[in-house]
């Protein structure tokens, strides 16, 4: 698991149990936060009460006293309609993240001598095969690396950072609207073609998603973009 600091001693809303939320408000409180959980589903809310954690009714909480929301992927965060945590985040002035932009946090926390490095892989069709071959090759090369995000483990449960790692991360569109500050080394957008389009509002906001992949990369990261369609191309 990879601890998120940052949050020390402050109230952090978690919506959506399943294995990204679960697995946040366990990287929360390794961090030092206080977690605070609830799913509209009674088997999630149980799973986090056998673990111990704070579940309370995010429908009737203070939002003022919350320094950020972390969203379950699979809740809206803009199309069809804004999430009703994701409406009273931003009522409270609140920030609305996700579990990759978590892991890009716990990341740059590290002085940069003791960061891993990071490949990043997102596209309509492919990215799960590409993200699976990058990893057996680096793997082949004697690199120690972790493999997780969309596919197989969630990102903050992939082992603590060391200097020699690279982190390969699948990340879906998704994940992806809802990171600021995520900067992978290497990131790649496979291609582009028509999906998701009730979640984000149309192709443009699908598009823009993907976009996001590259958002942070500073001069000296390296992207590859898919160029056999014409969103790629653009």
């Amino acid at each position: 698991m990879i601890p998120v600091p940052g949050f020390e001693g402050r109230r952090v809303a978690v919506f959506g149990l399943g294995r990204s939320g679960i697995t946040a408000a366990r990287a929360l409180q390794a961090g030092g936060a206080i977690p605070v959980l609830w799913d509209d589903g009674v088997s999630g809310r149980m799973q986090a009460e056998a673990e111990g954690f704070l579940v309370e009714d995010l429908t009737r909480a203070d939002w003022s006293g919350f320094a950020a929301l972390v969203l379950s992927p699979g809740a809206p965060l803009t199309h069809p309609k804004p999430h009703w945590s994701v409406e009273r985040a931003h009522e409270a002035g609140v920030p609305v993240i996700g579990d990759v932009e978590l892991f890009a946090r716990a990341l740059a926390a590290l002085p940069p001598g003791e960061r891993p490095r990071v490949v990043a892989i997102t596209g309509t069709n492919g990215k799960s095969t590409t993200t699976a071959l990058i990893g057996w090759v680096l793997k082949q090369a004697g690199l120690t690396v972790h493999i997780g995000g969309n596919i197989g483990i969630g990102v903050l449960a992939l082992p603590e950072p060391t200097a020699d790692a690279v982190y390969v991360i699948e990340v879906s569109s998704y994940q992806l609207d809802l990171t600021t500050g995520f900067a992978p080394d290497v990131a790649i957008l496979t291609n582009v073609s028509p999906d998701h389009l009730d979640r984000h509002g149309g192709m443009d906001g699908y598009v823009a998603a993907k976009r996001r992949i590259f958002q942070a990369q500073d001069a000296e990261a390296l992207a590859l973009v898919g160029v056999d369609e014409k969103w790629g191309r653009k």
